[in-house]
């Protein structure tokens, strides 16, 4: 059997880039609707409500601990790749709202198409070996050594995080938020395998 053929940095760059715009359009989505997520992202969500914040920033400082525990487990090209993913998506974070608005949009309806969305943008990045920091990290790592799904990790990780979104948002917007992480993690459960998709 051949080595699949490792990603040009056009393709690295191109992965980056798509997987960190549409994440970002998936928290705008979110933040407009007021809903919270897991992972990182929910922690930087949760604590933007809290305080005010603006959750670029915030998410961009949420990371920075993890660099170094990305750095020693899975190396400096990943690390430096999500780094990068993960400031781009922090300015974005920051930029889109200003050019982008909804007259409508349903909060169920919302919430499946932030799933789809931010699904398909963490498959781009992991399979071109990046993530959006923090939990994503953990749960590739985990992925990788114990063969355990990158997305049912992360929907435990997830349950935490939605625990405490009790204490800042109404239980109706907690149980949207969670349709939403649900299709998050399903999208990379599915589609994320190794033993199926094995381009690096």
């Amino acid at each position: 059997m051949t080595e699949p053929e490792k990603h040009s940095l056009i393709e690295d760059a191109q992965a980056i880039a798509y997987g960190s715009t549409m994440a970002a359009f998936g928290i705008v989505i979110l933040t407009h609707l007021g809903l919270v997520t897991g992972q990182t992202a929910g922690l930087a969500v949760l604590i933007s409500y809290a305080t005010g914040w603006g959750f670029g920033p915030v998410f961009f400082a949420v990371n920075l601990p993890f660099y170094i525990f990305g750095y020693l487990r899975m190396g400096a090209v990943f690390t430096a790749k999500t780094f990068l993913s993960v400031a781009l998506l922090s300015g974005l974070a920051m930029w889109m709202p200003q050019h982008i608005s909804f007259a409508t949009l349903n909060p169920w309806l919302g919430a499946v198409l932030f799933g789809f969305i931010s699904g398909s943008a963490l498959l781009a990045l992991f399979r071109h070996g990046a993530s959006l920091g923090g939990v994503g990290i953990v749960a590739l790592m985990l992925q990788d050594r114990l063969g355990w799904r990158a997305g049912w990790v992360q929907l435990g990780f997830d349950a935490v995080l939605f625990a405490a979104a009790f204490l800042v948002r109404d239980p109706m917007t907690v149980v949207i938020s969670f349709v939403g992480a649900l299709v998050v993690n399903l999208v990379i459960a599915i589609n994320h395998r190794r033993d199926r998709y094995i381009a690096t």
